[in-house]
């Protein structure tokens, strides 16, 4: 099958919402900018976020095991639901939005996706993601004893569990998702950033951690070999000196300018930084590649060179 180019596409959590009746609503909006693409000619590969549903996941075992007196459910195991539960919503959306415009359903499959993270990786001698319910500090520093988690005090709020997010070395099922999609399949994968695992010999086990989704997109992209990587996300374009009377909207970085930017403080950690650094990292990882950030209704007009922030190397 001949496409015009191959695209991996990173939804932020906008695309999903933030519960069970949002998400129902966001994939809609998101199903429409996606079969854009597909209709377009494209071949599209889909990678999301997880944050707020792995979180309500994550907090119904927990309560779930305190109720029972049970073993708590790893992390990873979380995760791997939240991939099974998103794909799912997502997949049902493009189903019907490609019905909505007479056109023939292409084969659409979620793939629950494992993404190796090495266990000496630093971020988990300094685990800052935070994840789960807020806590007071008696009930925090109880989970702490009795379930061997790492609680911080977050802005004032109160106390959460904190993992470590380390960065993606090796995508597990990286042949069956490249099978697929060089087949003619959509292809949604690396949910969530991936299951972190590490590798004890020929076993993998599930790792304590949250992969940047941003950054498994990035790695998805160069494995697969994309042509562009497009980061959706709440924003039209990438801003420099953001919410200050110097605010400036970019055009086009190159990868040097966006690393230097980066430097400078100009991109905040928790939101923009990991998405401009995922965008380096594919545009700079051969010839001809392109990165692009945009705001999820104008992922077809990013594309076509009409908005959007491009970063290339």
């Amino acid at each position: 099958m001949k496409f015009k180019s191959k695209i991996v596409i990173a939804l932020g959590g906008n695309a999903l919402g933030n519960n069970l009746k949002e998400q129902m609503v966001a994939v809609k909006t998101t199903a429409k900018a996606i079969v854009d693409l597909i209709e377009d000619g494209h071949e599209v590969l889909i990678v999301h976020g997880n944050g707020p549903q792995v979180g309500v996941i994550n907090n119904a075992m927990t309560e779930y095991a305190h109720n029972t007196n049970s073993d708590s459910t790893p992390l990873s195991v979380c995760v791997a639901m939240s991939q099974a539960y998103i794909g799912y919503d997502i997949q049902n959306a493009l189903r019907e939005e490609f019905l909505n415009r007479n056109l023939e359903v292409p084969p659409i499959a979620t793939v629950v996706t494992q993404i190796r993270v090495d266990e000496n990786d630093k971020a988990f001698e300094n685990p800052t993601k935070p994840i789960g319910k807020f806590m007071g500090k008696d009930e925090a520093l109880e989970a702490a004893g009795n379930r061997g988690w790492i609680v911080k005090e977050d802005a004032g709020r109160g106390y959460r569990r904190v993992v470590a997010s380390p960065a993606p070395q090796e995508i597990i099922e990286l042949s069956a998702i490249k099978s697929m999609a060089d087949n003619g399949q959509v292809v949604i994968c690396c949910g969530g950033g991936g299951i972190p695992v590490v590798s004890n010999g020929k076993h993998l086990s599930g790792a304590p951690a949250v992969i940047d989704k941003d950054a498994a997109a990035a790695l998805l992209a160069k494995n697969v070999g994309a042509d562009t990587l497009i980061i959706l996300t709440a924003v039209e374009k990438v801003a420099i000196g953001y919410g200050t009377e110097n605010e400036k909207w970019l055009d086009k970085l190159s990868t040097a300018e966006a690393l230097k930017y980066a430097d400078d403080g100009e991109f905040a950690p928790g939101s923009m930084l990991p998405k401009v650094l995922a965008a380096v990292d594919f545009a700079a990882s051969g010839e001809n590649k392109t990165a692009m950030i945009t705001l999820l209704e104008k992922a077809k007009d990013a594309i076509n060179g009409k908005t959007g922030t491009r970063i290339v190397d």
